[in-house]
């Protein structure tokens, strides 16, 4: 699954893992009833909903799309501990290498696992990643049904709001 990146981006979101629906397009949060895309508009961080295919747009906004795992499964309880320790490793060289102003991890548990913080909340985080500031975020899956659109978009914001500063 092939990252949005460029260098300097204001806030470079991280997904835990590509679906098989994400894997099979090329599309990052491709599956129906992801709500990052909505979500991401929601939160005023672009100007229109905009569909997977047209993630390319992103860098345009200040924004980047990359994921913990780069193995796609149908879920991401499937993945492993190592594969998020590694993950992580590898998601912190590449961090280092574009230097976004934040990195969004787009779900705690993957946060968790990814950089072994069992205590991490959704919101800012303590760490950086060398100049980089962290920030995690709720999982936009369709599954995740303890947060709605709205108070997802209400965490997006704030991050939006933050990455402006």
């Amino acid at each position: 699954m092939p990252d949005v990146t460029a260098d300097g981006l204001r806030v470079l979101f991280c997904g835990i893992n590509p679906g098989l629906r994400t894997a099979a397009t090329g599309h990052h949060f491709a599956r129906p009833g992801n709500r990052f895309w909505p979500v991401l508009h929601l939160s005023g961080f672009t100007p229109r909903v905009l569909k997977p295919s047209e993630q390319g747009e992103l860098p345009t906004y200040g924004l980047g799309i990359t994921n913990v795992v780069a193995r796609a499964t149908a879920r991401a309880d499937e993945l492993t501990p190592e594969e998020y320790a590694e993950g992580g490793r590898l998601l912190t060289a590449k961090v280092e290498r574009l230097r976004p102003r934040w990195l969004a991890v787009v779900g705690v548990t993957a946060y968790r696992a990814a950089f072994t913080d069992h205590k991490a909340a959704v919101g800012p985080q303590e760490r950086t990643i060398g100049d980089t500031r962290v920030w995690v975020l709720p999982n936009p899956s369709g599954l995740n049904a303890h947060w709605t659109a709205a108070t997802m978009a209400e965490e997006f914001g704030r991050l939006r709001v933050a990455a402006e500063r």
